[in-house]
């Protein structure tokens, strides 16, 4: 059938999740820090995604699609077996299961001090021809060997967007503008708020004028690189 239905530009998405936790339906999902469309018929067409994305990256089209199922969208509903703190998929809870691996002696490999973005100066004598880490705090509890795999030989900022309920953009701004940074390696989590984290760096690296190479991991919340 031919109805009204949302769509998601991509290119334009930031990744910050705010549009999955307003449809009520679930019929937006986070893929590879995107929002993504999961299910035409769980969309109602109503458009309360709309107004929550602040990058303008959802309208509608009118083109063919299942009809809505409210009936599904019910079940979906009920079937959540753990009720999502303030709506937000970050704060739901799972339980994980450790791997078992030997214990041995880690040494640590942080190399400076303070490590929270908002604590941390813009000028700082190590992060002048750094390579830089910037980690969404939880990534560094969630991946088993994050002090080997990412912090070793590199600056180490942590944050949340979630937490500090600050924007990054700035401040990361005038440490690229005012350091010499070599690369930028960002760690975040697979949930939507993390994508306020990736958004922050993006934009920074932009706004600094520089051609700063950037990698972003996604990790699991059971450690797994996505």
């Amino acid at each position: 059938m031919i109805r009204r239905i949302i769509t998601i530009d991509e290119e334009k998405c930031n990744g910050c999740g705010l549009c999955a936790t307003a449809c009520h339906e679930g019929a937006i999902g986070m893929v590879n820090g995107k929002a993504r469309l999961l299910r035409e018929d769980y969309c109602d067409g109503l458009g309360d995604c709309l107004p929550a994305c602040p990058v303008n990256a959802i309208s509608f089209e009118e083109r063919e699609a299942p009809a809505y199922n409210e009936a599904a969208v019910l079940a979906a509903k009920k079937r959540k077996e753990t009720p999502l703190p303030c709506g937000c998929p970050g704060s739901a809870c799972q339980s994980i299961e450790a791997a078992s691996t030997p214990i041995e002696d880690v040494p640590s490999q942080l190399q400076n001090f303070p490590v929270q973005i908002k604590l941390l100066p813009t000028k700082a004598p190590h992060l002048d021809g750094a390579d830089l880490l910037i980690a969404a705090d939880c990534t560094a509890y969630a991946y088993g060997s994050f002090h080997r795999d990412f912090m070793k030989g590199q600056i180490t900022l942590i944050g949340c967007p979630k937490l500090d309920a600050v924007d990054y953009t700035e401040k990361l701004t005038q440490i690229f503008i005012e350091n010499d940074i070599k690369s930028v390696t960002l760690t975040r989590m697979t949930v939507p708020c993390c994508g306020g984290l990736s958004y922050a760096v993006k934009t920074a690296i932009e706004n600094s004028g520089k051609d700063i190479p950037l990698h972003i991991v996604i990790i699991s919340p059971n450690g797994q690189v996505q």
